[in-house]
C-alpha cells in the first residue's frame, strides 16, 4: 500500500515550497542541492514502505508524550554531523503520512535533546 505522503504547516510545506522553487529554476547550491534529494528519496521510501531499512523509522516517545499521538522518526542521512531527521505521523486520514519537521539530529542522549523539536501543524482533511 503506497502512503499519501502530506506536509505539515507552515513550516514544512513552506520549505518544500522554496525547495522546489529553487530546484525549478536551478538555483540551489551544491549543500541544498545534496540535502533535497535526499529529502525527495525519503518521502519517496516512506510512501512505499515506512519500515524501510534504510529509513530506520522509529517512534520518538518524547514526542508522542508531548503531542498526544505517535510521532515517528526517519533518517535522512547517517553518520554526518547534524544529521537529518525527518519527523512524521500517520494521518490525518487513512492511508496518509503528514511530514511534521526536518531537523538535525536532535542529540537523543543529552538532557531534554527532543523538547528543542518544532513540528508543523496537521494540514486539515
Amino acid at each position: 500500500m503506497a502512503f499519501k505522503i502530506r506536509l505539515g504547516i507552515p513550516e514544512v510545506d513552506d520549505y518544500w515550497n522554496e525547495m522546489k522553487q529553487k530546484f525549478d529554476q536551478d538555483e540551489l547550491n551544491a549543500t541544498e542541492r545534496k540535502f533535497f534529494a535526499k529529502f525527495v528519496k525519503a518521502l519517496r521510501l516512506l510512501s512505499d514502505n515506512p519500515r524501510h531499512n534504510s529509513l530506520n523509522s522509529h517512534e520518538i516517545s518524547p514526542l508522542t508524550q508531548k503531542f498526544g499521538f505517535k510521532i515517528w522518526q526517519s533518517y535522512l542521512e547517517n553518520n554526518v554531523p547534524s544529521a537529518g531527521r525527518l519527523f512524521w505521523t500517520y494521518g490525518p486520514n487513512q492511508g496518509e503520512i503528514t511530514i511534521l519537521g526536518i531537523e538535525p539530529h536532535p542529540e537523543d542522549k543529552k538532557r531534554n535533546a527532543y523538547k528543542r523539536i518544532k513540528l508543523s501543524s496537521l494540514p486539515k482533511n
